[in-house]
């Protein structure tokens, strides 16, 4: 039985730019499918459609119920209170009403006899650790992660059959994943999920991935898809070295027997002379001889042209699917130098301090140092001060000479006046020539049409892919990277991109994320958990 039925579904952008084509997806009760693909692919407007707040161009899409959605931006429902965004307040206003005597029939009906509506949400809200939040609550004085669970605690009120998530993880902390990772294994909904959190798309048992205007299902989880996906990528690679081969061979073999006839029809001609056959006659032989070597070199020309272009075929569909390979200059300061010393550090007021007990950390030259805690800890304002961005109300903190870059999830660092190529050229102190810097650029999957692009019309993953391609130009790195959650709204391939630049920098990393296979694969050694009771070291 099909909970989502989807049939040549196209979706055209006002400039006519077809965003997908001709989509087919059948999606049976019960199924956990993740759709994935680079920025820009349209996964985000598919699942629009699928929920019905976006029409189609054409095609159609037949859901079994109407879809519930936690989407991954809040700004439409900041106007609202919780019970508004969870869709309860008329219910709610209902309830309330008929308890205090107005039993009136437009309140029964309102009401629908769901007369526990208020305490399945405040149990729902509990459940996501949102226990203190008043129904009442505006949506705006919320944090990202708050408005995420808000939505997800909206399942358990209305118990759908159908959910679409948009990148569920990107606000919440470890015990918000943690708690989400649970309720997938153990739900029974279908579910159809946009995410590059790679924890939670191993947990989803088919991939959808949409590229190239098409989409294309692997029966299996994101560890089952890569696999694929490497293997058909090595596939396309030895047909293209093939190819290549082939016509390489073809060229050798077309100069080789033109080279031969050539010669041939000189000695023919000579030959021709010397029998003494009249001036006319050898116009006519010499005629022919030179058609057959045009008929010979156009048979050897469609040859060499239909390799070409399966040649050119092949190129096109590979360079996404590159792995790149990021050599940054490694930091000058030596292992284990001491680069910030706090001690007894901590921040805000007296009556009020962020932290129970005070802070000690010293890190050094080579650390990579994950700082944890929950939303609101202070992760971040731990960074500032370690940067000496912000004061602490007491304790000390001494830095040493050192450069750092601090890429924020706004990634900052990018001048949203400069264009992509601007860019590039500020960072340019090896004098690359502008071909080289294009080359670059390209690499870093920014195309000819993106090079006139304001940085300020760039997503949060093209400016990160711009930054690590300007530091690659600049070929210097700062001796201490500090990342706040840089994998945040980050597609799968910029996230690829991001993990081989820091796995080959050979410096100092402070990180804060709660991406864990990103935390993995970047290898960190040590770690900081801000914890209720004050901050904890971790080796």
């Amino acid at each position: 039985m099909s909970c989502i039925s989807i049939h040549q579904l196209c979706y055209v952008h006002a400039d006519q730019e077809p965003l997908f084509q001709n989509i087919d997806l059948t999606v049976h009760k019960g199924q956990r499918l993740a759709l994935v693909g680079n920025n820009g692919t349209g996964k985000s407007t598919l699942l629009r459609i699928v929920e019905g707040s976006l029409k189609p161009s054409s095609g159609e899409v037949v859901c079994s119920s109407h879809p519930y959605s936690v989407p991954q931006h809040f700004g439409q429902f900041d106007n609202l209170t919780v019970a508004e965004a969870l869709r309860v307040a008329d219910r709610l206003h209902a309830l309330h009403a008929i308890l205090a005597g107005d039993a009136s029939a437009e309140n029964f009906t309102c009401l629908n006899d769901d007369w526990n509506v208020e305490e399945r949400c405040l149990s729902a809200l509990a459940f996501w650790d949102l226990a203190h939040l008043p129904l009442s609550r505006p949506m705006h004085s919320l944090s990202g992660g708050e408005k995420t669970r808000v939505f997800l605690a909206g399942i358990q009120v209305h118990s759908p059959d159908i959910v679409l998530m948009d990148e569920p993880t990107n606000h919440l902390d470890v015990s918000g994943r943690e708690k989400l990772y649970e309720w997938v294994r153990t739900c029974r909904s279908t579910l159809l999920v946009v995410s590059h959190d790679r924890t939670l798309l191993n947990l989803l048992s088919c991939i959808c991935e949409l590229e190239r205007k098409t989409l294309t299902l692997y029966g299996g989880n994101y560890d089952f898809y890569k696999e694929q996906k490497t293997l058909a990528l090595n596939a396309l690679q030895n047909r293209l070295e093939e190819k290549e081969k082939e016509l390489r061979q073809a060229r050798k073999v077309a100069r080789e027997v033109m080279e031969r006839k050539n010669k041939l029809n000189a000695r023919s001609e000579k030959s021709v002379f010397k029998k003494g056959i009249s001036r006319m006659a050898v116009n006519t032989l010499r005629d022919k001889a030179e058609k057959s070597t045009v008929r010979l070199g156009d048979v050897h020309e469609e040859k060499m042209a239909s390799l070409q272009n399966s040649i050119a075929g092949l190129q096109e569909a590979i360079p996404d699917q590159r792995v790149l390979q990021t050599d940054f200059a490694s930091s000058g300061l030596h292992t284990g130098k001491i680069l910030i010393t706090a001690e007894q550090v901590n921040f805000g007021y007296a009556s009020a301090c962020l932290w129970r007990s005070p802070l000690d950390i010293q890190v050094r030259s080579g650390d990579r140092i994950h700082i944890t805690g929950r939303n609101g800890s202070g992760k971040t304002t731990l960074v500032k001060l370690l940067l000496g961005e912000l004061e602490p109300t007491s304790g000390t903190i001494v830095r040493a000479g050192f450069s750092s870059l601090y890429i924020d999830q706004a990634c900052s660092v990018i001048d949203p006046r400069l264009t992509v190529f601007e860019q590039a050229e500020r960072f340019n102190t090896g004098n690359w020539a502008e071909h080289e810097l294009k080359s670059i650029l390209n690499r870093y999957l920014f195309p000819y049409a993106t090079w006139d692009k304001r940085c300020a019309c760039l997503s949060g993953g093209e400016k990160i892919r711009l930054l690590f391609g300007c530091l690659m130009i600049g070929n210097r790195a700062p001796d201490l990277f500090i990342l706040d959650e840089p994998t945040n709204n980050l597609d799968i391939r910029s996230v690829e991109i991001i993990t081989t630049a820091i796995k080959s920098y050979r410096g100092t990393v402070l990180l804060i994320s709660h991406d864990q296979s990103f935390v993995k694969e970047i290898k960190i050694n040590r770690s900081l958990e801000l914890l209720d009771a004050g901050p904890v070291i971790k080796i």
